[in-house]
């Protein structure tokens, strides 16, 4: 309502917080202090992630990686919507998987410009993927951190052990609903992009341009969509995005070299001297300017794929998994406030497994130290751009999840929710994930700020919390596309800032249509096919 950036909203909101559960939920001032406490590990924790996701973007920048990846896309089709498809769905997928934080639109905006895109067109390709990856953003970092830490594991951990479960295991319902979900409604993603391109940046602005491309869009869409969701009900939350991006880049761009299922006809923009003043940035992007040294494709990719080769790894096999997990930094019942734990396992987080690919991409693309300090220090100043708004924000979730001995927050408010909506509520549970996502910037911290609560009014109505939380965290994907932090980091990319406005009033509408129908899907999950968990009526 005031118009503030999160960096100033959110330790004001932090305030209130405390004050709140200070003077009216009767929490003590030594939980309050224990639970910022408790806030801070997890923001470590966190920020780690990022730094890592973020580092190892930046090495490849100066290594010389990320322009042979960028160059190699020119020569796939001269179609602009096959392009927009491989470059802003299947790679933004990819770098959503690896990296998350906004990171597929600052890549993917600055490629389709230098490719030949109208800035504007670029920033909207590139605001449109912020959808069905995010999810399963940075390995898994919505899941992994966000839900886990956005839902109080304590209580819940002990009374799924009482119905004979496990935490990991409700996590895993949560992540398996999560990418059953998203490969529903994201699966038309390619088609909508494309659409969006030739209605409002064609010669023509027709929606039938778009329409030429239905069976090469839906194609690119299961082609991450079919592999995303084997692998999110397979192997877990860390991997989904990552290699479902990795699988369709290599199934499409194969078929569009093969012209399999592209479009007779080749779609292109008018002439750039006839585009609109406000299609156009100030940043002219040309590859051969960006380039560092040559490199073959395989030298590119490699590192990407010994993320992804690593992460498997650590998580499929239990003893690698116990050996980086020796790694831990743990605080037990914080200045002795029972429950208020927190910890960090450095090297099994995938910010370690990260850094530790950036160590081994420094001497793979024989860098100079110069190089790697240059790429240490870009991602130093985003991580403190991101960590100052996270200081406050994981503490004061933490805060409204260890509220006192009354009913927590979180929970008071999903009682007030259920007695007010009623059964209806799944419909309206992921519009809640992306009004968070909207205001916070974030899938994760959305997920830590509303998890509770969504699980709470789920408790309240006598169905499936695990299903109520995985439509909470897609529509809290689905939320990117507005997220205004987003929009700004893309469009500062290609020198467009200043009309963001322009870009939200395009990406509200596909954001409206994945919040609604992932409600509808909430709602035949729930009431006709009976979906449930462990601690539905406990």
């Amino acid at each position: 309502g005031l118009r503030w950036p999160a960096s100033r909203a959110m330790p004001v909101v932090f305030l209130f917080t405390a004050a709140i559960g200070l003077f009216v939920w009767d929490m003590s001032v030594t939980r309050i202090i224990a639970s910022t406490l408790q806030g801070l590990v997890i923001t470590l924790g966190l920020l780690w992630i990022i730094f890592g996701a973020i580092l190892l973007l930046n090495t490849l920048k100066h290594s010389g990686g990320i322009t042979a990846i960028r160059a190699g896309f020119t020569t796939i089709s001269p179609d602009r919507r096959i392009q927009a498809i491989i470059i802003a769905w299947l790679f933004g997928c990819f770098i959503e998987g690896a990296s998350g934080f906004g990171t597929p639109a600052a890549i993917a905006a600055p490629l389709l410009v230098a490719v030949g895109f109208p800035a504007m067109a670029a920033v909207l390709m590139g605001m449109l993927v912020q959808s069905t990856p995010v999810s399963f953003g940075a390995v898994g970092t919505p899941i992994v951190v966000g839900v886990n830490s956005g839902l109080d594991t304590a209580t819940l951990g002990a009374q799924l052990t009482a119905q004979g479960s496990s935490w990991p295991i409700f996590l895993q319902q949560i992540t398996s609903s999560v990418a059953i979900t998203h490969a529903i409604v994201g699966t038309v993603m390619p088609l909508v992009m494309v659409m969006m391109l030739t209605r409002f940046f064609g010669k023509e602005k027709s929606w039938k341009a778009g329409f030429e491309v239905l069976p090469f869009a839906l194609f690119a869409g299961l082609a991450f969509t079919l592999p995303y969701v084997a692998t999110g009900v397979l192997l877990g939350p860390e991997f989904p995005s990552l290699l479902g991006g990795l699988v369709g880049l290599a199934i499409v761009t194969t078929a569009a070299r093969f012209k399999f299922l592209v479009p007779k006809t080749t779609w292109d923009f008018a002439d750039a001297k006839d585009w609109p003043a406000e299609w156009v940035g100030t940043i002219e992007m040309k590859l051969d300017e960006l380039a560092a040294r040559p490199m073959s494709a395989f030298r590119a990719w490699l590192p990407y794929v010994l993320v992804g080769a690593i992460l498997v790894i650590s998580r499929v096999f239990p003893q690698v998994a116990a050996a980086l997990k020796s790694v831990s930094i743990a605080f037990a019942n914080i200045l002795g406030e029972t429950g208020v734990s927190a910890s960090i396992e450095p090297l099994y987080l995938p910010g370690g497994i990260l850094v530790a690919v950036v160590l081994i991409t420094f001497f793979m693309h024989g860098m100079r130290a110069g190089e790697l300090k240059a790429a240490v220090k870009e991602s130093s100043s985003v991580l403190l751009s991101a960590g100052f708004v996270l200081l406050f924000t994981v503490p004061m979730v933490r805060i409204l999840i260890n509220s006192g001995d009354l009913p927590s927050m979180p929970i008071a408010m999903a009682r007030y929710v259920a007695d007010s909506v009623g059964g209806i509520y799944p419909l309206l549970a992921p519009s809640v994930g992306a009004l968070g996502a909207f205001l916070a910037g974030s899938n994760t911290v959305s997920n830590m700020m509303f998890s509770q609560f969504q699980f709470g009014v789920a408790q309240s109505l006598g169905i499936s919390g695990a299903m109520v939380v995985a439509i909470q965290a897609v529509g809290a994907a689905a939320g990117n596309m507005v997220a205004i932090h987003n929009v700004v980091a893309a469009s500062a990319t290609v020198g467009l800032l200043g009309r963001e406005g322009i870009t939200l009033r395009k990406t509200v509408w596909p954001t409206l249509y994945y919040v609604l129908a992932t409600g509808v899907i909430g709602l035949v999950a729930i009431y006709l096919m009976g979906v449930t968990d462990p601690l539905v009526g406990v």
